[in-house]
């Protein structure tokens, strides 16, 4: 073992934490995160900063908040990150995959970047030619895309669910978990790495090849009912993007209000198949660690930058609050980590970054993330967070609400909408589904007023003992400029 780990995170792209059999869910295929989830320790209440990309990856890869980098959406500035660090102590850094920095191509501390990004860019990026985009051209295979699945008969009422009709070899998750395993062969530095995979999925269109979404045609996948209850007390903001959504095809998904059983189903089984084939990609890079030797020097690190709704509580895709946003699968294993371990404490996603540091022996910076080292050892002392936070402003999707924030500790959440008298209120073990918003019942007006104030101390407490955030010292630019973005 050398002194200092490799250490290998994972990222996918909007997957929920109800994704993975051993987490509870036996209607997924997942045998080989399976694995990694009895080899390893898992954060059971792990939830992110941000409600959409960008910002949940920037606060992960800078330790702030997004309301403390600046960055608070898609296409806002971000340049710099803690991979300086591991960089600078001796590390050599690769990403394979997705970042989603802005620009995409920025190094943020990395030696090398090989970059995949949104399968399906519309306007963000929309000029920029990827190595997946690159690599289908020169075989002479058309990527399918917006404007290709707009041709299709069943466009409106397919919400994004589409099989991959391209060799398999092609699809981008796999492209992406070939390109890793490559990288693994020939990694030749006399240095400890970090590499960063970032797989596209299962971020929309939800397009698994046909022959991982046959593996779900005997599955009975549940379904969360859509509750008249739930629709009616959301505020006005979340009833404008639901509308929003239906009328504008983010991401190749024509949402539905009403979409019936079958529809969500056939969408659900898109999706999950899409992550079983990214287990599989998982799978090869584990062997690939193995059959170079390299295993048992390796720290993994598995999870994913937020969730997608999958029209539970009527919404597609992210940029609201919900348990199926903003809790993400963490599993974390390799030498010195406690084996099939659950801690159900609460860590904000950022936190993956202090830790990695904590494994790399670096010092950690003036940062709001914090290591979880301890109970990756079981230290049965360590109690994480009380509270947990996520923010979310406005913008080309989310476009009646200028700013949500949302608190959690284990009982209770509350999302609070700037410049507005309505929010969501939750009592999280009398209805862990969410679907009755106790906002404005006067009986718990005690303790939304108890946990607003939690936000308004947060806000402060982070101002005061944050004021220069390090992503901005010896870097000529101001706090993040404001760009027009969308998914």
């Amino acid at each position: 073992m050398q002194d200092r780990p490799n250490i290998i995170l994972i990222i996918t792209d909007q997957q929920r934490y109800d994704t993975i059999r051993a987490l509870g869910y036996p209607h997924c295929i997942t045998p080989n995160l399976d694995n990694l989830i009895h080899q390893g320790t898992t954060f059971e209440q792990c939830h992110v900063t941000a409600a959409s990309c960008a910002p949940a990856r920037a606060s992960l890869f800078t330790g702030y908040y997004p309301h403390t980098s600046g960055i608070l959406k898609n296409a806002d500035d971000w340049t710099r990150s803690w991979v300086e660090i591991l960089s600078d102590s001796g590390y050599y850094c690769s990403n394979i995959g997705k970042m989603h920095t802005w620009p995409f191509t920025a190094p943020c501390g990395f030696n090398e970047r090989h970059i995949v990004e949104n399968k399906d860019r519309f306007l963000e990026g929309a000029e920029f030619t990827d190595e997946w985009e690159s690599y289908m051209k020169k075989e002479g295979i058309d990527k399918q895309r917006r404007e290709v699945y707009r041709k299709r008969e069943d466009y409106k009422m397919a919400l994004g669910a589409f099989t991959w009709e391209n060799p398999e070899s092609s699809h981008s998750d796999f492209f992406t978990g070939s390109r890793a395993e490559n990288w693994l062969i020939e990694y030749s530095e006399d240095k400890p790495f970090f590499l960063e995979i970032g797989f596209p999925g299962p971020h929309p269109p939800y397009d698994p090849t046909p022959s991982y979404l046959k593996m779900y045609d005997e599955v009975e996948v549940p379904l969360q009912p859509v509750m008249q209850e739930d629709l009616d007390l959301q505020p006005q903001s979340l009833k404008a993007l639901r509308q929003h959504n239906a009328e504008v095809d983010h991401d190749s998904i024509v949402h539905q209000l009403n979409p019936s059983e079958e529809s969500r189903l056939r969408q659900r089984k898109h999706y999950l198949a899409n992550v079983t084939m990214i287990d599989h990609a998982v799978g090869r890079i584990i062997e690939c660690l193995k059959n170079n030797k390299l295993y048992q020097d390796t720290v993994i690190i598995f999870t994913s930058d937020h969730g997608d709704c999958l029209t539970d509580h009527g919404h597609s895709q992210k940029w609201t609050m919900f348990e199926q946003i903003t809790r993400v699968p963490l599993i974390i294993c390799g030498s010195g980590v406690q084996e099939n371990n659950r801690c159900s404490e609460l860590v904000q996603w950022m936190d993956i970054g202090a830790t990695i540091l904590d494994f790399a022996h670096c010092e950690t910076p003036d940062i709001e993330a914090v290591s979880m080292m301890p109970a990756l050892q079981a230290d049965k002392s360590w109690q994480g967070r009380d509270y947990l936070f996520c923010e979310q402003v406005g913008d080309m999707v989310l476009t009646d609400a200028k700013f949500m924030t949302m608190i959690r500790d284990k009982k209770w959440k509350l999302i609070h909408f700037l410049e507005s008298q309505e929010g969501q209120l939750y009592n999280l073990i009398d209805d862990p589904m969410e679907a009755r918003n106790l906002w404005n019942d006067p009986d718990y007006q005690k303790q939304k007023d108890h946990l607003q104030l939690q936000i308004l101390n947060w806000r402060v407490c982070s101002q005061l003992d944050h004021p220069n955030c390090w992503i901005f010292q010896n870097e000529n630019q101001k706090p993040r400029k404001s760009q027009p973005a969308h998914s």
